[in-house]
């Protein structure tokens, strides 16, 4: 997963300076530690979300966080069978969402640093690559244990609160200012 996610980053063409600047934070955080992709590494980790899209591009896919409180992307932390960053962001879309035949882009979309109190109970930071994925038409997503609540927003209505999820929405729709 290490190897996969330096590989992704380095290769990656951030869409402004902003995205720039984190993206050589995160290789940096990497650099740091062989261990920088396992939720047990202390300091910080890297997880992967989805921004799910439906098939017209009207409506994301949010999940109500039960230990955070918001409406989030979907996403999580990598797991050992996972085969790279993008499968981790898959893998979580398709968990939470419970939809099957979800498309997901080639290259990330977004990054985001955030801390929060993971499982475990301390203070981490999760270095989050996010990804676009599109659902196919009519798909109608199923609500997982790990979810207070799961709701098709339309991308021009979304909650208040939601953290980077218009940013991202700009960026997938190319509406970035």
């Amino acid at each position: 997963m290490h190897a996969d996610t330096v590989a992704v980053l380095s290769a990656w063409q951030a869409p402004n300076a902003e995205q720039e600047s984190l993206r050589q934070a995160f290789l940096a955080f990497l650099a740091s530690s062989p261990d920088a992709c396992r939720r047990e590494y202390a300091p910080g980790h890297v997880t992967a979300s989805a921004l799910v899209l439906d098939a017209t591009g009207r409506s994301t896919l949010l999940t109500l966080h039960p230990r955070v409180g918001r409406w989030l992307q979907l996403g999580g932390h990598c797991e050992p069978e996972d085969t790279g960053l993008r499968a981790a962001a898959l893998r979580e879309a398709e968990e939470e969402s419970g939809i099957r035949g979800l498309r997901i882009d080639p290259t990330p979309l977004h990054l985001d640093v955030h801390g929060l109190t993971c499982s475990g109970g301390a203070p981490t930071r999760h270095f989050d690559v996010r990804y676009l994925v599109r659902a196919p038409a009519g798909a109608r997503a199923v609500r997982s244990a790990e979810s207070v609540d799961l709701q098709w927003w339309p991308v021009d209505g979304l909650p208040s609160n939601v953290d980077s999820v218009p940013r991202m929405v700009e960026l997938a729709l190319g509406t970035e200012d």
